[in-house]
C-alpha cells in the first residue's frame, strides 16, 4: 500500500517545498527541523492505523476512558540523513524501541555501486510494528536490504511502515516487487518521476545527509 501526503494540500507542502528549495535549504538547522517536522506528520498518520485497546486513567476529579495504542513501535533508521528525520517519529513514538542501521553505497571504478550493511543495532523485531525511516526512497535497495538484514537480526514484524520524504516511482515500484504488500505500507511526502544515472531523485532534494550535516569526503 502507498501513501503520498502531498496528494492532499497540508502544511506537509510548506516542509517538502522549503527542503526542495536550494535558497532556503542551506540553512541546515531549518533544514533538520524540516525532517524532523516530516517524522512527525507520518508518525501521527501512520498512529491512526495501529490497534488500539479501551483503558481507564484516573484523573483529579474522577475517571475518564480512552484509547491506548497497544502495538509495540519499533523506530528504524539509515545513518546519518535519517537522525532528524527518526527524532520526528520519537517526539510522537515517544516510547518507541529503536533500531540503527548503517548502510552505504559502495562505488566502484566504473561508477557503479554496491549498498553495504555494516552496522546493526536492534532488539526484538517479533510481532512488532516496524517503521523504517529513510529521507530519499531512490532506488528502493537499499531500504529492502536494510529490512532483511534488520529481520534476520530481531525476526518477523507484525507490519512494517517504509517512510520516506521523497521517493523516486523507481524505488516505490522495487519495495512493492521485493516486499509484501499485505504486511508493507509505504508513507512518502511525495513521489518524483526521475532517477539520474547516479541514482539521484529528480527533481528531489540533493544529498539529504550533506544538507543536515555538511558534505562529506
Amino acid at each position: 500500500m502507498l501513501k503520498i501526503l502531498n496528494q492532499q494540500n497540508s502544511i506537509v507542502n510548506k516542509f517538502i517545498a522549503e527542503m526542495r528549495d536550494r535558497k532556503i535549504q542551506i540553512d541546515s538547522m531549518r533544514f533538520r527541523r524540516n525532517l524532523e517536522r516530516m517524522g512527525e506528520v507520518t508518525a501521527y498518520e501512520i498512529s491512526k492505523t495501529l490497534d488500539y485497546v479501551p483503558t481507564v486513567v484516573e484523573t483529579p476529579l474522577g475517571e475518564a476512558a480512552v484509547m491506548q495504542v497497544s502495538d509495540q513501535v519499533v523506530v528504524a533508521t539509515i545513518l546519518r540523513a535519517g537522525l532528524p528525520f527518526h527524532q520526528g517519529f520519537l517526539n510522537y513514538f515517544d516510547d518507541a524501541q529503536n533500531a540503527f542501521v548503517s548502510a552505504y553505497r559502495k562505488y566502484s571504478k566504473d561508477g557503479k555501486f554496491k549498498i553495504k550493511v555494516e552496522y546493526i543495532s536492534c532488539g526484538s523485531l517479533e510481532g512488532k510494528i516496524l517503521i523504517l525511516a529513510d529521507p530519499m526512497l531512490a532506488t528502493g535497495s537499499s531500504i529492502v536490504l536494510t529490512y532483511e538484514a534488520l529481520c534476520e537480526k530481531g525476526g518477523t514484524p507484525k507490519h512494517t511502515h517504509i517512510a520516506a520524504v521523497i521517493a523516486s516511482e523507481e524505488g516505490v515500484d522495487y519495495v512493492k516487487q521485493h516486499m509484501s504488500e499485505k504486511t508493507t505500507t509505504i508513507w512518502c511526502g511525495a513521489v518524483d518521476e526521475e532517477l539520474t544515472s547516479k541514482s539521484y531523485i529528480v527533481p528531489g532534494i540533493g544529498d539529504a545527509g550533506d544538507l543536515a550535516y555538511g558534505e562529506k569526503l
